[in-house]
This record gives C-alpha cells, sequence and structure tokens, in this order.
C-alpha cells in the first residue's frame, strides 16, 4: 500500500511561522511533523510516499530528499497553486496507482496506530470508498462533521465526531475531479457517506491539528 501525505497548505494561521518555513516542516519535539509520519508509516510497512506541496515546496524537497533517510521512497506532487485537499489528490492519482491508498494530512500530529488502517484494508469492502478516523470534538470544531453509526459515517446523528485527517481512500473517491481542478475532500465525504459508501473508527488517543502556534504549543506537550 501507498500513502499519501497532504502538504500543500499555506498555513496562514501559524504566521508568521510560516512565512519563511512550510507548516509540515515545524517541529514537534526537535522533529518536523512530517517527519513524524515519515517514521511511523515506514514503521507501519509503508514505504512508498506521495507529498503533494505548493507553499515552499523546495523546502520540503530539500529536506526530506527520496526519503531514504527515513525509511521510505517519496514521490513528490508539485502544485503551481495550492489545489485543496481533493483537488490536491486528484492531481495526484497517477502516482498513487490503483489501490487503496492511505491518506493523511502534515499537519496533525498524532499517536494513532497507522498499522490498523493497513489490516482494515485488507478487509475494506469493495463499495466502499474511504474510512475515516474519527476523533473528540477540538474546541475550534465543536459541532464535528460526521456521525458514526454501526461503522459506518452518517452525515448526521446524535452525536457527531470530527473527521481526523487520517483514511484510507480508493481512487474512485476522486473520479468526479478533474486533474487541475481546485476542490475540498469534505463535500464529497459527505456525498458519500450518504450513500453509504463511507465507513470510520473512533480514536481518542493523543492527536492535535496543528494549525495555530498554541496547536504546536499543545503538540510539543503531547510529543
Amino acid at each position: 500500500m501507498k500513502a499519501m501525505i497532504l502538504a500543500a497548505g499555506r498555513g496562514e494561521r501559524m504566521r508568521p511561522l510560516t512565512d519563511t518555513c512550510p507548516k509540515p516542516l515545524l517541529e514537534v519535539g526537535g522533529t518536523p511533523l512530517i517527519v513524524w509520519h515519515l517514521r511511523r508509516l515506514a514503521e507501519a510497512g509503508i514505504s512508498e510516499v506521495v507529498i503533494n506541496h505548493a507553499w515552499l515546496g523546495d523546502m520540503i524537497e530539500e529536506r526530506l530528499g527520496d526519503g531514504s533517510a527515513y525509511g521510505v521512497r517519496i514521490q513528490y506532487s508539485a502544485e503551481d497553486v495550492a489545489l485543496e485537499t481533493a483537488g490536491g489528490i486528484a492531481k495526484a492519482l497517477p502516482l498513487l496507482g490503483d489501490e487503496p491508498f492511505l491518506l493523511i494530512s502534515a499537519d496533525i500530529f498524532t499517536e494513532f496506530d497507522l498499522h490498523r488502517l493497513l489490516v482494515h484494508a485488507k478487509t475494506m469492502d469493495k463499495n466502499c470508498l474511504a474510512h475515516l478516523v474519527m476523533v473528540p470534538n477540538p474546541e475550534y470544531h465543536p459541532s464535528g462533521d460526521f456521525a458514526l453509526e454501526n461503522g459506518l459515517i452518517v452525515p448526521s446523528g446524535a452525536e457527531k465526531y470530527c473527521y481526523g485527517n487520517l483514511a484510507i481512500c480508493r481512487p474512485a473517491l476522486l473520479a468526479g475531479v478533474a486533474v487541475g481542478e481546485k476542490a475540498k475532500l469534505g463535500p464529497l465525504l459527505a456525498q458519500y457517506a450518504a450513500e453509504g459508501k463511507v465507513s470510520g473508527e473512533y480514536f481518542d488517543g493523543a492527536w492535535v491539528n496543528v494549525g495555530t502556534p498554541a496547536d504546536l504549543q499543545q503538540a510539543n506537550a503531547v510529543g
């Protein structure tokens, strides 16, 4: 299985730190956020990684190189203008192939065991287009994203959780997104969840969406 790390965001809320450093290279415990992912992917048995980038992308490539230092092989999907989450994945599909792939955002810090997703992918229903890791709602997003009922993601329900920016996806999830088109992943997930084609699981362990300097401090407290 291959993995894709989403690393094209500008990181506006993290400025001025991200004026001169791409957010994926901000450090937690003395290690760049994205390097934590690379190491954990390698530990889980994933060696092929695709990384998209836009803002200060050359710095990401210079820092990570071909990935051999972290036990993986990296291919880069450069975007002249950030294409949002779904648009970035759609552009990178030729590098990802036809099989399900692990998707993770570069700007989260988590201790989730990635090997669990590899195990799930082996038994994933062929009609299921994505499997999401859901987490408790953070303070900045108290209403959550989706509900989780009997292992399926549903757009509404008694209790909603936050999508943890960590998933297994089939390429068919992006079938309606044209290469070079700006598109967000959230609406696609909601659309297919309403059709019963998105599964999920709940994780209440260490997880931080590193969007602000305060979040970075929280991640450092965890890491």
